[in-house]
């Protein structure tokens, strides 16, 4: 110990003094004529620019000093992190506590953190959070957090169990989606002189919310499933098989309705479209088989080391950079990414827990509060405002949740399990909200319509399960009624 303590004294004094001497030398020296004009002109300047600041910030002392330091762009992002983070995770706990999922309650502080609640409660307060110039970074991270999402979804894709239901599952996840667009479509005629953006044609306008009227929120119906341990049920199989062919056809369409927006003509939709069909062949028909059997060759600890997931990131990113620069949006070609990824159940449980930690955690909650801050609940600000947004709210429920039943009972399923697999795929949840955030981006959606049917996602996701624990509380009355009537009859 003094041994140690020596050595210390001896290093401060030796360099400290050494140290002395260099400033007491350099101290006598000056610098050459042209580069003491040149500072001398830039000192002067930056003089006059930061006067009025410096004297501004003598005069007010420290507070004016650690509010201004606030204001800089990053000290404003990070205070938007930890206040979105809180409000996403303490809602998403409270719903949580009522057998809710807890993305609703994300997406409820996302909208309560925008103009609908805290802009109209504290609009200076809102405006400090969330100025106009820090929207670009806020949203810039958002993408990145749906990227890894949708390459999560497309993880959890089981191909295989697609093909175990595959009858039941093209018939009803079809129906599901066919009805809502058919009705969706003919929605649009009612809204679209009032309530489509300047500008955009009635094609796209009625494609694009016959689209939106037909998602299925895969990942949350998942989360529902297991919640209530039906996932190895024949409903809960039967209802994921459903889902992912579901997922699969509408953002296939969605695909569809981006490119023919996003290009100039007929010929330049059809090239992206080609590009696209493509691109998808190569994924699912070269590199899937490769990624397979590069996986088997590979030993086992190497597919859990950094570098390995360094590698996937690349790829997720490199797909989703692809599927950009060919004019549909980065988050198809993550979802390819993610369908790619080998069956084996071991590195995809692995890379869920690695990429989805982080996205849900951290990225999801600034894109819920990014789509919050563009839902404007201030627009219904009339009855008949309120009334079409309860009329597409009674249109999302009747094509998706009635065709999904009306299919399965075709299917031979008895009416309760028709009404409950009817109800699981009519949860849209946050891939309804990706998909509406696309179509605000590209023009499609009005600030007024995009609210409307930002609402009609919340609602359609929370009556999931209340749907499904009063289907529970019939069969258990009707247990009793039966048994009540045998103990009678004996």
């Amino acid at each position: 110990m003094s041994k140690n303590l020596g050595f210390y004294a001896v290093v401060l004094v030796l360099f400290g003094t050494g140290i002395y001497f260099i400033l007491s030398y350099g101290s006598r020296l000056r610098p050459d004529a042209a580069n003491a004009a040149a500072a001398t002109t830039i000192q002067s300047t930056a003089h006059v620019e930061a006067g009025p600041q410096k004297a501004k910030a003598a005069g007010s002392g420290i507070a004016h000093t650690l509010v201004e330091n606030l204001k800089s762009p990053l000290s404003i992002l990070l205070l938007q992190i930890i206040v979105i983070v809180l409000a996403a995770k303490f809602l998403g706990s409270l719903c949580r506590k009522i057998h809710q999922p807890p993305v609703i309650g994300e997406m409820i502080a996302g909208i309560l953190l925008g103009p609908s609640l805290l802009g109209f409660l504290a609009p200076q307060a809102q405006t400090f959070l969330f100025p106009a110039d820090s929207m670009g970074s806020l949203r810039m991270l958002s993408q990145i957090g749906i990227i890894l999402f949708m390459f999560v979804v497309g993880i959890e894709l089981d191909v295989q169990h697609l093909r175990k239901k595959a009858d039941a599952a093209v018939l009803v996840s079809h129906a599901s989606i066919i009805v809502p667009f058919f009705l969706g479509s003919a929605s649009a005629l009612l809204v679209y002189r009032t309530l489509a953006p300047a500008g955009i044609p009635f094609s796209a306008f009625a494609m694009f919310i016959g689209v939106a009227m037909s998602i299925t929120a895969f990942p949350v119906l998942a989360r529902i499933l297991e919640e209530r341990q039906m996932t190895r049920s024949y409903l809960g199989s039967t209802s994921l098989a459903c889902a992912a062919v579901d997922d699969v056809t509408a953002w296939c369409l969605l695909a569809v309705v981006v490119a023919i927006v996003k290009s100039d003509g007929m010929a330049g939709s059809f090239l992206t479209i080609g590009l696209t069909l493509l691109f998808i062949a190569f994924m699912l028909f070269g590199v899937k088989p490769w990624a397979a059997r590069i996986t088997r060759e590979l030993p086992e600890e190497q597919t859990g080391s950094v570098w390995f997931l360094a590698t996937i990131f690349v790829f997720v990113f490199a797909s989703a950079l692809f599927t950009e620069m060919i004019g549909i949006h980065a988050l198809f070609g993550a979802f390819l990414a993610g369908v790619c990824m080998p069956p084996d159940t071991g590195l995809r449980k692995f890379l869920r827990e690695r990429v989805e930690t982080f996205s849900s955690v951290l990225l999801l909650p600034l894109f819920f509060a990014f789509t919050g801050l563009r839902t404007q609940v201030g627009l219904l600000n009339d009855w008949q405002g309120w009334m079409v947004c309860a009329g597409l709210v009674v249109v999302a429920i009747a094509g998706k949740l009635g065709g999904s039943m009306a299919a399965a009972r075709w299917t031979g399923m008895s009416w309760g399990d028709s009404f409950s697999l009817g109800a699981l795929m009519n949860t849209r949840g946050l891939v309804e909200l990706i998909v509406l955030n696309l179509g605000y981006d590209l023009g499609i959606l009005s600030p007024r319509i995009f609210t409307m049917l930002v609402i009609m996602a919340l609602t359609t996701t929370f009556m999931t399960g209340p749907l499904l624990q009063l289907r529970r509380l019939v069969d258990r009355r009707e247990v009793v009624m039966m048994q009540g009537g045998n103990s009678v009859q004996a």
